[in-house]
């Protein structure tokens, strides 16, 4: 089987590389300098005949080319257009969680500064502002301070901090309790979770400064076991998938659960319609089921009758970042070290934000905000979290950053300090 993965990111290079296991060929579109198998630039994916085609960012998720892929009879892992609007929209996923009787936060969304201060004015001492669009992970202000919230209102909805994508506004009450990340793969009736996994969204060590594209991952997470995930299928995922075919969406992809366990219970943050990034650097590397059987199943509308399977062995990613990020980011420094890297037992690495330099096979230059993510294996999360740093320290660039505390506290240590 060929398989086209279409996007340039560390996901696009995790998911190449674990499709590659059991697929007989794995092309990538883009892809960068630093992925196996990429096209490059200026060619259209619809044009790259192939078995199989999984698409990973959400901005071509959200634009439908998927419709355009399977328009062409190709059997694709992603929703369409209308599928795509559970993330390409946060004000139409909140109102298909309403419908669909999915735990979320309270909200409200607006167009007018006014009127979405005045709902800011019913909440709590914690308030959560979101622009409705896309943002790369980075639209999403959490914060005590209500005169920051509302400068954040004005700035979104004025078009100065993300375009149209801001120019309306969610504002949610803020909840409490530590985050979960659950990947359903999706044939449009049914639905399978994999391994769970915890992202570090926040720039900064111990959750501080703004929201990135995500700093970092970890999988398994302790104190997520089976019944949680299979309370997250049962008042989360299936029925959101029930809601999506009362509305004539044949939804097979991913439906990406960003959950939070709170004092209340589980309840739903928002949805992807893709693959997470991080996420996916530590759930797909864990696999010991056949990757390409189960998406190409979904892409069929027939999932396999055999769950996916995972190691014993957890998992650890870090996002290494470049100066700047996830502002203005500085470019263009050569990567040394990433030969001393790989020789740590149990990493990989995989490439985002990377370009090549001219007449000098192998070598990268830095390219992108988060520029390669350092994944590691080990017996249990205390050691591939010491392969991971161990790895990481041997990288580097000028401005070259990551946080020291990927993993450092986990589910079960902020569940037990909630008591």
């Amino acid at each position: 089987m060929k398989v086209l993965v279409v996007g340039a990111g560390g996901r696009e290079h995790t998911l190449a590389s674990v499709l590659a296991r059991t697929a007989d060929d794995v092309v990538v579109c883009p892809g960068n300098a630093g992925i196996p198998g990429s096209t490059g630039p200026g060619v259209d994916p619809v044009d790259i005949p192939a078995d199989l085609v999984v698409i990973g960012p959400d901005a071509e998720v959200v634009a439908g080319l998927a419709d355009r892929v399977r328009a062409r009879g190709r059997a694709v892992f992603a929703p369409g257009a209308e599928g795509g609007r559970i993330e390409g929209s946060k004000q139409w996923m909140k109102e298909l969680l309403v419908e669909a009787g999915v735990p979320t936060a309270r909200y409200g969304s607006f167009t007018d500064p006014d009127e979405a201060i005045a709902f800011l004015d019913t909440l709590g001492d914690l308030f959560v502002v979101k622009t409705d669009g896309l943002a790369a992970g980075k639209g999403v202000l959490v914060t005590t301070d209500r005169s920051e919230a509302v400068d954040d209102v004005r700035a979104k909805l004025a078009g100065e901090a993300f375009g149209d994508a801001g120019r309306r506004v969610v504002i949610e009450e803020g909840l409490l309790g530590p985050e979960l990340s659950v990947l359903a793969v999706c044939d449009g009736r049914d639905a399978v979770a994999l391994a769970p996994s915890q992202d570090h969204k926040r720039v900064g060590d111990g959750d501080t400064g703004p929201n990135t594209g995500g700093m970092g991952a970890y999988s398994p997470v302790p104190g997520v076991g089976d019944d949680v995930v299979g309370e997250v299928m049962d008042t989360a995922v299936l029925p959101t998938l029930r809601a999506l075919r009362t509305r004539g969406i044949d939804y097979r992809g991913v439906l990406y659960g960003g959950l939070m366990l709170t004092p209340d219970g589980l309840k739903v943050i928002e949805y992807n319609a893709r693959f997470g990034d991080p996420e996916a650097q530590v759930v797909l590397p864990r696999m010991t089921s056949d990757l390409t059987a189960l998406l190409a199943g979904a892409a069929a509308g027939r999932l396999p009758s055999e769950p996916p399977t995972f190691a014993a062995e957890a998992a650890v990613t870090l996002a290494c970042c470049v100066e700047g990020y996830p502002g203005t980011a500085r470019t263009g420094d050569r990567i040394d070290g990433l030969a001393e890297a790989l020789a740590v037992e149990g990493v990989e690495l995989f490439f985002a934000g990377v370009t090549a330099v001219e007449d000098e096979p192998g070598a990268l230059l830095t390219g992108g905000g988060r520029v390669l993510h350092v994944t590691a294996l080990g017996p249990d999360l205390a050691a591939a979290r010491q392969r991971a740093y161990e790895a990481a320290s041997r990288i580097s660039w000028p401005g070259m950053f990551y946080r020291s505390d990927i993993a450092a506290v986990t589910v079960a240590d902020q569940l037990g300090a909630r008591g």
